[in-house]
């Protein structure tokens, strides 16, 4: 069975795009249109090998969603990467403390998505 990856993203542009560069991978691509509803898939018991997820969304932002996912059962050591156009170091460093593995920044370019993805899921 392939291992699967979350992208989480507002934007259902930003959510096509990456699922079609994901597409020269071998993962199952698992889809969320906010942090609230990649939350709740998580705590559904979704355990993807990695998550991609926007930094700039709604009521549960992309560190609060680090946050959070850090706490489940299982996603303790699972790659995280902030995607977005955010570039301010603070920022970066937020996201590293809350237990981001990396992050990219927006627009980002195929080639780049898939050298990080295939370095931290090698199955990819």
């Amino acid at each position: 069975m392939a291992d699967t990856i979350l992208i989480v993203d507002d934007s259902p542009s930003m959510l096509m795009s990456i699922e079609i560069m994901l597409g020269a991978t071998a993962l199952t691509v698992h889809k969320a249109e906010s942090g609230e509803q990649a939350l709740a898939l998580l705590g559904d018991g979704l355990r993807p090998a990695m998550i991609l997820t926007d930094l700039n969304m709604g009521a549960l932002n992309g560190v609060d969603l680090v946050r959070a996912a850090r706490q489940l059962p299982g996603l303790g050591f699972t790659p995280i990467v902030l995607l977005t156009t955010e570039s301010a170091q603070d920022m970066r460093d937020l996201a590293k403390s809350a237990g981001a593995t990396g992050w990219l920044t927006k627009p980002v370019e195929s080639e780049a998505l898939l050298r990080i993805v295939r370095k931290l899921v090698p199955s990819a």
